[in-house]
């Protein structure tokens, strides 16, 4: 026989079943019961109860929940300074840009007159060098022809004598004549052929045209178009040119007594001048 058979056995009954509840509270804080029974073994096993307190929660919580709060703000804030600050400086750009682009625009504007302007005085220059050349050219013409007349007549008031005490015209030198007087104040425009505005060409292509005399368009060709005369020996009718024959660029018709009717320029229109007013250069006859 073992020597430990009558042994009681110390170990702890074994739980069969178990019940557990849980019991809360808050006043001031929060208190917790647990309570646990158990029995082992019989049924009268001696309940268990085991009592925790639990710490107070209440204030912290709202005091963390406020620290929530604010800081949830401070982002909220500042996600709107953020967009407050791109929404200027995306502002402030386009305005920059706004404003180069008009001051480019300013700039281009006032090279754009600048270049405009020097054009302008530059062709004006051309014009007033051209028109002291057609001056000159006038001059030396005028020159020669005032040599070769005092060569070929016997004084030199024997031209200006035969110029200035022309008879009156008559036929068709005075249907030309009474045409281009018809004509007087008239305006000068460039390429006009009447019947109310008129250039110089046209003119007298119109004055021969109304006898039945078809005359070349402009003045290089009416230069051109008849016998040339001297300015010593014109008569009424014949056609006066200021340029070279062939090349001239203005043309009248001489109506006598040291006169000429032309269609002068855009200020002045059709008008009567002495010869001295504006010498020619040369003349031509067709009558």
């Amino acid at each position: 026989m073992s020597h430990t058979a009558h042994i009681p056995s110390h170990r702890k009954p074994r739980r069969g079943a178990s019940k557990s509840s849980l019991r809360a509270g808050v006043a001031g804080g929060v208190l917790s019961t647990i309570a646990v029974a158990g029995a082992a073994g019989p049924a009268h096993a001696e309940p268990v109860t085991e009592t925790i307190e639990m710490p107070t929660l209440t204030s912290g919580l709202a005091s963390a929940v406020a620290q929530s709060a604010d800081a949830t703000q401070r982002v909220a804030f500042n996600l709107e300074l953020t967009a407050q600050e791109n929404a200027a400086a995306t502002k402030a750009a386009q305005t920059a840009k706004t404003a180069k682009a008009e001051a480019q625009r300013k700039a281009e504007a006032a090279a754009k007159k600048k270049a405009a302007e020097a054009a302008a005085r530059a062709e004006a220059a051309a014009k007033a060098r051209a028109d002291a050349a057609a001056r000159a050219s006038r001059t030396a013409e005028r020159t020669k022809l005032a040599a070769s007349s005092s060569s070929s007549d016997s004084g030199s008031g024997t031209a200006s004598t035969a110029t200035k005490s022309a008879t009156k015209a008559t036929g068709s030198a005075a249907s030309v004549i009474d045409f281009v007087q018809a004509q007087l104040g008239d305006a000068y425009v460039m390429g006009a052929t009447g019947p109310n505005t008129w250039d110089c060409s046209g003119l007298v292509q119109a004055a021969y045209k109304q006898i039945g005399i078809d005359l070349p368009r402009v003045s290089q060709d009416q230069s051109t178009a008849g016998t040339q005369v001297s300015l010593s020996n014109l008569q009424p009718g014949d056609i006066l040119y200021w340029g070279s024959a062939g090349s001239a660029y203005h043309t009248a018709i001489y109506v006598g007594g040291g006169e000429f009717i032309g269609a002068q320029n855009p200020s002045s229109g059709v008008v009567q001048h002495a010869l001295d007013w504006d010498e020619p250069t040369g003349a031509v006859r067709v009558l």
